[in-house]
């Protein structure tokens, strides 16, 4: 649940439940308009922005091992917790947000006016 934008105030949009990232521990959200991608692990929630910064592919159609997940185009990785692009050909780290969970839904947090 890494929040990228320290001091910023918050918007928290909500997003999906638990129970969509139970099959495969991934599920896509689109958020504020924003596409993004959510984790389940370890019984922790993590987001990434959808999008691999390598190639047009969504990460939320990878293969999460761990706190990995693997774009489904050229199999680069990247970890959901911090967002660093961990295996090539992927270089570039991908955006990450905070997750909460509130009232059966987990919300991201935007950046924006709380």
């Amino acid at each position: 649940m890494t929040d990228v934008i320290e001091n910023a105030a918050l918007t928290w949009a909500p997003a999906v439940p638990p129970s969509d990232l139970e099959e495969f521990g991934v599920a896509a959200a689109t958020v504020g308009g924003l596409k993004v991608a959510l984790y389940a692990v370890d019984g922790e929630y993590y987001a990434t922005a959808d999008l691999c910064t390598h190639g047009a592919a969504s990460l939320a159609d990878g293969f999460l091992d761990g706190e990995l997940i693997e774009c489904p185009l050229h199999q680069g990785t990247f970890n959901v917790k911090t967002g660093a692009a961990v295996g090539a050909p992927c270089s570039v780290a991908v955006r990450t947000f905070p997750v909460k969970l509130e009232g059966g839904l987990l919300h991201v947090g935007l950046p924006g006016a709380a």
